[in-house]
């Protein structure tokens, strides 16, 4: 006979009830909140493995210029920087053919799309919706970089690469663990690089950084925007939810899990982290392993927060009526809502 504690779904339910989070939000003050970020924070890169990966020594981001191509708006550059000793991340940069002065940088972490970069950046669709967000993000008057995230693209194994396989999220995955890893950690780490590289580029307002990213690169858009303040706008596309009831109850790639994540708190606690920048989750109502239902609940406990920071309007939901795809319909006017405000420069 099966122990129904093992039935789908309800392992999770039976260990969310019995474990305390330590980092769930029990602040009724700013004063409170900003103590509980700090000890949060740090519990969290610790979690991540942030601490690891800085371990493995400094280097030089030693910035390539592979190819510079005119496009019939933007500029388009394909660059790679050296984001750990030895480890190289190559990515799509697009600047205005013409500006005046530093712009705001839009960073676009891509998810499990077939073409990653090359999508984010406009070069090749799949066709699964507003995918290109780097490329509107120069009509918007932004500079954007478009980077391969670890795991995909020209960053799989190649073992990986030789069968054209989509991903190497489960190899690199279990690997990182064994050394105090996680491949979100990596993923983080390497979008805190190249706003390194970005400060070092005299057209880039290097404090104006936006983030944005589906599905997989939602998860890098919240994570990173959680331990780098340097990040001032937030927007994760087909992620944001409760762990309970997304990569916890649905079967989700490897790269999605953080060993002992529930022990310090919810996703809305991550997301709380990055209280009082703005902040927008954008979700389908449709999408079938983010639930809307547990969407609005962590989305619910999230305005808790960001009320407490005294800040409500910050914090928004957008809604597309279809599935797991990006939605851009309320993205750049977000953006363009919040970038010049002093937040942005406190």
């Amino acid at each position: 006979m099966q122990n129904p504690v093992l039935a789908p779904g309800s392992y999770t339910s039976y260990l969310a009830e019995r474990t305390y989070g330590i980092y769930r939000f029990r602040a009724t003050t700013p004063q409170e909140l900003k103590l509980w970020q700090v000890e949060f924070r740090r519990a969290l890169r610790d979690a991540l493995g942030l601490d690891h990966i800085a371990e493995m020594g400094e280097c030089e981001l030693d910035p390539e210029l592979l190819a510079t191509k005119e496009m019939d708006d933007h500029i388009l550059e394909e660059w790679t920087v050296q984001t750990e000793p030895g480890f190289r991340v190559p990515f799509y940069l697009l600047r205005p053919l013409q500006q005046d002065g530093p712009l705001p940088l839009v960073i676009t972490p891509h998810g499990h799309e077939r073409y990653g970069r090359h999508a984010a950046a406009g070069l090749q669709l799949e066709g699964e919706g507003d995918e290109d967000m780097a490329r509107q993000a120069v009509p918007e008057g932004y500079i954007a970089i478009a980077p391969d995230v670890r795991a995909f693209g020209s960053l799989r194994t190649q073992a990986d690469i030789d069968k054209d396989a989509r991903n190497s999220c489960r190899y690199l995955s279990v690997r990182a663990m064994l050394f105090g890893r996680t491949l979100i950690g990596e993923r983080v780490w390497d979008m805190c690089r190249l706003m390194d590289y970005a400060a070092t580029r005299q057209e880039i307002d290097a404090s104006k950084i936006v983030v944005t990213g589906n599905s997989g690169g939602g998860t890098v858009t919240l994570f990173t925007a959680a331990c780098d303040e340097r990040v001032k706008i937030a927007i994760p596309s087909s992620y944001f939810c409760t762990f309970e009831h997304s990569i916890g109850t649905i079967n989700h790639c490897e790269c999605n899990y953080v060993p002992g994540i529930m022990r310090l708190g919810e996703m809305s606690d991550v997301a709380g982290l990055i209280a009082p920048r703005p902040f927008m989750a954008v979700n389908g109502k449709e999408d079938p392993i983010y639930p809307y239902e547990a969407t609005k609940r962590a989305f619910a406990a999230l305005r808790n927060i960001y009320k407490v920071a005294g800040v409500p309007k910050r914090c928004r939901l957008s809604t597309g009526r279809g599935g797991h795809r990006y939605y851009k319909k309320d993205v750049w006017p977000f953006v363009r809502e919040w970038i010049g405000k002093d937040i942005l420069v406190s």
